[in-house]
């Protein structure tokens, strides 16, 4: 029964994922850009290892009219140098199968006008969707407006316990609490 609810639960959090990506997505032509190869990469420091994965594969949207914002990756999308690593983040820690995506939808902020070319420094305040549980966040990024494309920039940490991603005792001092997320995405007009 519990993992029918899981299962359900999961299903549940993937749907409103997706509901938020296509009520952004519903947005004229004009008023929307997006990526599907964003970059998002973490590392995690200590004193006995270091790990660092990265994707290439995560989509984004960003209507310049409304300033709301949403990314959508998945889990097992993350590559590591290390084989090894790869396997136990899927499954150990990320449980990538139960938990397949990671989100992130927020609002711009800042009174600024995308359509206007410039750098903006901005804070977005929206929800964080890792391992099924979701934190409100505020995350700091630059938002770089050229001719016909947006660039997205990004540095923030998320803490493993924030949500609920166990570290096992043995491997505790290999892994860090805390990673560095470095997000990167470039933007085009959605057609």
């Amino acid at each position: 029964m519990k993992i029918t609810n899981q299962v359900i639960g999961m299903k549940l959090i993937l749907t409103i994922a997706a509901i938020a990506l296509f009520s952004i997505a519903n947005s004229s032509a004009q008023t929307l850009y997006k990526a599907t190869n964003a970059t998002v990469s973490f590392f995690s420091k200590t004193p006995i290892e270091d790990i660092d994965g990265k994707s290439e594969t995560a989509t984004t949207l960003v209507n310049i009219e409304t300033k709301d914002i949403a990314f959508m990756i998945q889990n097992n999308s993350f590559k590591f140098p290390n084989k090894l690593m790869q396997e136990h983040f899927n499954e150990k820690y990320m449980e990538s199968e139960k938990y397949p995506a990671s989100s992130f939808r927020g609002n711009i902020q800042e009174d600024i006008n995308l359509k206007a070319i410039g750098t903006y420094k901005v804070n977005v305040k929206g929800k964080l969707n890792i391992h099924g549980i979701i934190q409100e966040r505020i995350i700091t990024g630059t938002i770089i407006v050229n001719e016909g494309s947006i660039v997205l920039e990004s540095d923030f940490k998320v803490k493993n316990s924030d949500h609920k991603i166990e570290i096992p005792s043995l491997v505790v001092t290999k892994i860090a609490d805390e990673l560095d997320v470095n997000v990167k995405a470039i933007l085009f007009p959605k057609k």
